[in-house]
């Protein structure tokens, strides 16, 4: 019993090649982070301020320019536009369809509008419509929007009647379910790091979300396996991961989580339990990761 519990207690230690691992992604992302900043960050803030009618003085076009204030045309002009986008969605009710080709399993027909309506139901759930809402006005303001797709299970409680033994009742209540929840999460583009040499997310060597959360979420995480179980402090560096700029940010118990998505060196990952199952599967090569990265 006191052999589990100090097990459970115990830090993880990082190995060698996790180092190296670590120093491969913050290295890249440091890489485009500067790439990022340099070429697109000037602008988004720039259309910020002019959505949210903040006046600054990088946004005079003249010297002898004093005044102070922000037409709202550019801003109406975004929420109309994003009002008819919203519309054509969702205005007809079903965003989506589901189309019957007629393959079916073992023989048995699939009703395809069940399948629809219990995508719908979990949707609603899920609000993918809220979801979809933000990343398009984020489009709307910033030229672009991504979403991040994260699949959990998470507990659910409907109500379910049960045969009481021994008498000729039955208790109404409530039973616990889990249930596979595919949320979908708004990015801003400040918080999207991006391969410079790629066209798109599928040919980039990998992108990266970097995000401030709070750290009651990591210990969470911790808690149920997602995570290591490592030494973390609150961190708060600067505002520049804040989704929104707001005059005075709170800084408490908060931490960076940077969330990588894309190819790392093989000899990175050998020794490591969790993905050894990915590296029997995985048909490419030492010699095409390692040129490929560098």
């Amino acid at each position: 019993m006191a052999t589990d519990k100090l097990e459970q207690n115990e830090f993880y230690e990082p190995t060698e090649a996790d180092k190296e691992l670590t120093a491969f992604v913050v290295d890249h992302c440091t890489k485009w982070r500067d790439y990022r900043d340099t070429n697109f960050l000037p602008d988004w803030l720039e259309y910020e301020r002019i959505f949210r009618g903040q006046w600054a003085a990088e946004d005079k076009q003249r010297d002898s320019e004093r005044s102070r204030i922000i037409s709202p045309a550019s801003q109406q002009a975004v929420e109309t536009r994003h009002a008819e986008i919203m519309e054509a969605i969702f205005g007809q009710g079903e965003f989506f369809d589901i189309q019957d080709d007629l393959r079916d399993v073992n023989g048995n027909p699939l009703d395809v509008s069940i399948l629809k309506a219990q995508m719908m139901e979990d949707f609603k759930q899920d609000k993918i419509r809220k979801s979809i809402d933000q990343i398009e006005l984020m489009a709307e303001i910033y030229g672009t929007g991504i979403g991040e797709i994260i699949v959990k299970t998470e507990k659910v409680y409907e109500p379910a009647t049960q045969p009481i033994p021994g008498q000729a009742q039955a208790a109404i209540g409530v039973v616990e379910k889990n249930r596979v929840a595919v949320k979908l999460m708004p990015v801003n583009p400040k918080n999207f790091l991006f391969d410079p040499n790629g066209t798109s997310v599928d040919d980039c060597m990998g992108v990266a979300i970097e995000k401030y959360v709070s750290i009651h979420k990591i210990v969470e995480g911790i808690e149920k396996g997602i995570y290591r179980k490592v030494n973390i402090t609150p961190t708060y560096e600067d505002s520049d991961l804040e989704p929104t700029q707001e005059p005075s940010q709170y800084q408490d118990e908060k931490v960076v989580l940077l969330t990588y998505y894309g190819l790392v060196p093989r000899e990175y990952l050998t020794g490591t339990e969790e993905v050894e199952d990915i590296l029997g599967e995985n048909e490419l090569g030492n010699d095409q990761i390692d040129d490929y990265t560098d």
